[in-house]
């Protein structure tokens, strides 16, 4: 099985004089900048919607990250940065907290 595929796109002329600054910059050729650079956008775009689906309801925390591809502690970082709203309700804190206490008590035994 392949593990690349050629993608060919028409794009407007400023921006390929912006790839060709950035070409210069990082001393590498188009194909290895356009990879970078898309990678760059789709890790961007993940961290984004996940966190957006988040912030809906519609995924946990945990599941945002791993959809995301990232740790846990980045995509609450990513989340807390952008102020979405946290999914953790009144009922959460409470099962959290007997969680906490149930524990408590079987480690004093």
């Amino acid at each position: 099985m392949k593990k690349e595929q050629t993608v060919s796109a028409r794009l407007p002329l400023g921006l390929v004089r912006e790839l060709e600054l950035i070409e210069e910059v990082e001393q590498s050729d188009r194909s290895t900048t356009v990879r970078r650079l898309l990678a760059s956008a789709v890790h961007d775009w993940k961290l984004k919607h996940y966190a957006r689906q988040y912030g809906d309801g519609n995924v946990t925390l945990a599941c945002a990250a791993r959809d995301a591809g990232v740790s846990l502690w980045e995509m609450m970082d990513y989340a807390r940065a952008r102020k979405v709203p946290a999914q953790y309700e009144l009922q959460d804190l409470q099962r959290d907290l007997e969680t906490i206490s149930a524990a408590s008590e079987s480690r004093e035994r």
